[in-house]
């Protein structure tokens, strides 16, 4: 493929930034569509939810950010940074190692002013249609209201990179009698304060990082919080240092009279159903002719989860891989896919590329791994960053950063309350110094 004169970026959040400026980097024009008026994406807080907050409506009206208003980082700011922008501490800001939500949304905006991004964004621009139109061609429409007015319009690119997020579309539990069950559902992107659940009885149903902090957030109000989940590792109790947050195995059924009844064989009749069970990937404007599909949540096919190998490299998909340093993860996936772009890089065969899909499809199914984990690295996400980096032309990860990524998802599943302002800065601040002392000897 000639390079591309002009490349379409879907979104304006941490991933469509970063690509814009690898891009721009590489001299190539971009024009980054976003449907909201700032940047940052689902970064930015807005106390808005959908009209139906379970977000089991397709035709619902939806808010695009999933930050709740006490929401903090679970990973340290140490490793939250781009390869070569780290996370800055800002005097005025929040300088804790775990900051809020609010310090992300600055560190989002004091990149994009210092790259001169804010330029190349189309404000207020929905992307509405992605379609490859003859040979090395994609037309892009979008729309945008003027007024009462709706004007759509098209545009012709020679390369479209997908980064509108994934923290949208809520993915939501089969749970029997849910349809008679006469209480309050909610799933969590639609979560932003507490009060909404005082002197409630509320179950939240889910294992991770949400679950966690929502129920310890809804817990300060509500009159009881009861956590149900799937996984083996669950012990049924009393949660230690609370006297209203309770741990239960899986939802087995609910009833019309408000009855929840837990695998654990104990029930309790409820107001609210707490959906903490993470999202759906979702291109509603996306047109492959059956190319790229989703199924259980796979993505594909995909070439190391960025290319369909029969439409790359004019179309390209960023951040979609979880359980990684997701910052760094996305900035290199961003300085591949430029350089491939820009020419420097070469991607294999469609052929080989299908087959290297294959390949880790099969392997998946060797390792146990379920269909719909499989944008998880399965703690193979040095190994992957590694590979993007050579192919960016840059060095490994640095060791002390897997190490710290290590540390902070054990003190996520730790399940300890306040494992943020336990962390031990002296310690890293020190590993930290020796990296870098190492570094400077060699």
């Amino acid at each position: 493929m000639p390079r591309p004169r002009r490349t379409a970026v879907v979104g304006a959040g941490i991933a469509g930034l970063a690509m814009a400026r690898e891009l721009h980097r590489e001299g190539i024009e971009v024009v980054v569509f976003e449907k909201g008026d700032d940047l940052g994406g689902t970064w930015n807080y807005d106390p808005r939810i959908d009209s139906d907050p379970a977000g089991l409506e397709p035709t619902r009206e939806v808010a695009h950010s999933s930050v709740y208003l006490s929401l903090r980082t679970n990973l340290p700011r140490q490793i939250m940074g781009f390869v070569d922008y780290p996370f800055r501490e800002d005097e005025d800001g929040d300088r804790r190692t775990f900051p809020g939500h609010e310090e992300v949304l600055r560190f989002v905006k004091e990149f994009a002013e210092e790259f001169g991004l804010r330029g190349m964004v189309r404000f207020g621009s929905e992307v509405v249609r992605v379609e490859r139109v003859g040979t090395g061609l994609c037309l892009v429409e979008w729309k945008t209201k003027r007024s009462e007015e709706v004007l759509v319009s098209k545009e012709m690119f020679e390369a479209v990179v997908v980064c509108n997020g994934h923290f949208t579309q809520p993915r939501v539990p089969t749970i029997p009698g849910i349809e008679k069950w006469p209480g309050y559902q909610i799933h969590s992107h639609n979560y932003r304060v507490p009060e909404t659940f005082r002197d409630k009885v509320v179950v939240i149903i889910g294992f991770a990082a949400s679950a966690f902090d929502i129920s310890r957030d809804v817990a300060k109000v509500a009159k009881e919080v009861h956590v149900a989940s799937r996984s083996p590792e669950v012990m049924v109790m009393k949660v230690p240092n609370h006297d209203n947050i309770w741990q239960h195995k899986m939802v087995k059924y609910v009833t019309e009279e408000s009855l929840v009844a837990f695998e654990d064989g104990s029930s309790i009749h409820a107001d609210v159903m707490f959906y903490c069970t993470g999202y759906t990937y979702h291109f509603p404007f996306l047109e492959t002719n059956g190319i790229v599909t989703i199924e259980d949540n796979r993505v594909g096919p995909l070439y190391k989860h960025v290319f369909p190998p029969s439409l790359a490299p004019s179309l390209s998909f960023i951040g979609l891989t979880e359980k990684d340093i997701i910052f760094q993860m996305t900035d290199l996936q961003c300085k591949w896919v430029a350089r491939v772009l820009s020419g420097k890089v070469q991607l294999p065969s469609e052929k080989e590329m299908m087959a290297s899909v294959e390949e880790y499809y099969q392997q998946m199914e060797k390792n146990g791994y379920p269909k719909h984990t499989t944008h998880h690295l399965h703690f193979k996400e040095v190994e992957y960053c590694n590979w993007l980096a050579a192919e960016a032309g840059l060095p490994p990860v640095e060791d002390w950063k897997e190490r710290m990524y290590v540390e902070s998802i054990k003190s996520v599943f730790s399940m300890k309350d306040n494992y943020r302002d336990q962390w031990d800065d002296a310690y890293w601040d020190a590993i930290i110094k020796e990296a870098s002392l190492s570094k400077c000897r060699i």
